[in-house]
């Protein structure tokens, strides 16, 4: 579509004063999903109206639109209404937070000291705030919002933020029921969330998390979720969704089940678990000898590698007590009873 038509397609929709939720509807009713999602981009950039920007802050960032949301962060800081000053400073947070520009203990305590009389708001934060706890691998706090969680999101009055916000909390549920290895809970806000949303970056991550919640259960099932991840990486030229997947997941999993031929990965850590999986434990010693053992993994894979108690304790010790991770303990406390048993 040539600018002509779009500025003449926006300049329709504004005279008609829609939400932006009724946009997004509008324009996918008109068109096929990726020009209706690049005209709800371009639109978002363009938009003028108060309400609107904020619900476009919420639409790039969900959709991974991180360059255009610092854009629109930047007009709203410079905006005549202080609410719409306030939601670009969450979001200039939460752009800190996703690019690691400063600690999550600092933005941890500016989101504390942030002061706001609006419920869309006030949703955002505590969200905000479990992101920051999940980064922090503090999975109990996810748990309290449940307390409160039907009381924050009952009142949102925006029902494309409320759509949004429950996606994310959907996203947040299925890891912390995951880690608390609570696995049918788990998948079913997973596939809440497959279903809720239309971002691509996100049905890919999903896909790769549900995949990895197979590790106790079935190779064919986990691998399906690796391979649809895969597919949407392809398509849409996710590069570091591909790499991730093929270098780490589908490696780590392989090799947790003993199914490694033909696998290969740059990934110095995979390449260890992948040759205990064969059985060649002084040349996995080696590789393991080479890197820091500076996370559970890597102290399991050592753990297996020298037949040491000491570090798959140590291994399982730092999955519950720095992760508060009961899935993934079952790693080394599995490897321990085989151990115990021969």
């Amino acid at each position: 579509m040539d600018d002509a038509k779009t500025k003449s397609e926006f300049d329709r929709i504004r005279e008609k004063d829609m939400p932006f939720g009724h946009v997004m509807m509008l324009l996918l009713q008109e068109h096929d999903y990726e020009v209706a999602h690049a005209l709800t981009r371009d639109y978002c950039l363009q938009s003028v109206a108060y309400d609107t920007c904020k619900a476009c802050m919420e639409f790039l960032y969900m959709n991974g639109y991180f360059q255009d949301l610092k854009v629109l962060v930047d007009k709203n800081k410079h905006s005549k209404q202080r609410s719409n000053q306030q939601w670009a400073e969450v979001y200039d947070m939460i752009i800190d937070r996703r690019m690691k520009r400063q600690p999550s203990h600092i933005l941890l305590q500016r989101l504390n000291r942030f002061e706001t009389s609006e419920p869309n708001l006030t949703c955002l934060i505590e969200l905000t705030k479990l992101s920051i706890y999940y980064d922090q691998n503090k999975f109990g706090k996810i748990g309290n919002l449940l307390e409160i969680q039907s009381e924050l999101f009952g009142q949102v009055n925006d029902p494309f933020l409320l759509t949004s916000f429950d996606l994310r909390l959907y996203q947040l549920l299925f890891i912390y029921y995951w880690v608390r290895n609570e696995l049918i809970m788990a998948r079913k806000y997973a596939f809440r969330a497959l279903n809720e949303t239309n971002s691509v970056s996100t049905k890919a991550a999903l896909h790769t998390n549900l995949g990895l919640t197979y590790t106790f259960d079935t190779y064919t099932q986990g691998m399906y979720h690796f391979k649809e991840a895969l597919k949407i990486a392809h398509t849409y030229e996710l590069k570091n969704v591909q790499h991730s997947v093929r270098q780490k997941n589908i490696p780590f999993f392989s090799a947790h089940f003993k199914r490694v031929d033909d696998i290969e990965t740059d990934d110095p850590s995979e390449q260890a678990h992948i040759e205990i999986a064969k059985g060649n434990y002084s040349k996995a010693i080696k590789i393991l000898e080479q890197v820091p053992l500076d996370s559970p993994f890597k102290l399991y894979y050592m753990g297996l590698a020298k037949r040491d108690e000491t570090l798959l304790m140590q291994s399982y010790n730092e999955f519950i007590n720095v992760r508060s991770d009961y899935f993934f303990s079952r790693l080394p406390l599995n490897a321990l009873k085989s151990m115990n048993k021969s």
